[in-house]
């Protein structure tokens, strides 16, 4: 009895804090200036979109689903807050993650591989 009410107090805070489908920006309010800058050195390259498209649907598509468009609530890549933040910005989340809602760190895979898969998340644009 007490396992499950501590169960559904858990849900209903976080059912509170959560909006499906919806992006928490405050993320970027941890992002340093020199990161926040950065280019993405692959932005654009035909090559860079594919290899990038491949490596989401190896790693992302799994919670953001195979069109980016959010999955189980998680939220969409495809939507003004993803598409609209800096490369840098971006870049620095993949390799830090958010814990706190679910989005794991990337760092292990190679920062170019990061890099193309930016490109290819920029490359959808924004969802019609």
């Amino acid at each position: 009895m007490r396992f499950s009410i501590r169960c559904l107090l858990f849900i209903a805070l976080l059912s509170a804090f959560t909006v499906a489908g919806s992006v928490d920006e405050s993320w970027k309010q941890h992002v340093p200036d020199k990161d926040r800058t950065r280019p993405n050195p692959v932005a654009g390259q035909p090559e860079a979109i594919a290899a990038g498209g491949r490596l989401f649907s190896d790693h992302c598509a799994k919670c953001h689903g195979s069109d980016a468009s959010g999955r189980d609530k998680k939220p969409t890549l495809r939507g003004p807050e993803v598409q609209n933040a800096s490369d840098g910005e971006i870049s620095w989340l993949l390799r830090n993650g958010y814990v706190r809602k679910g989005m794991p760190s990337w760092s292990a895979i190679p920062e170019a591989s990061r890099w193309q898969i930016i490109a290819y998340i920029k490359s959808l644009g924004l969802a019609k």
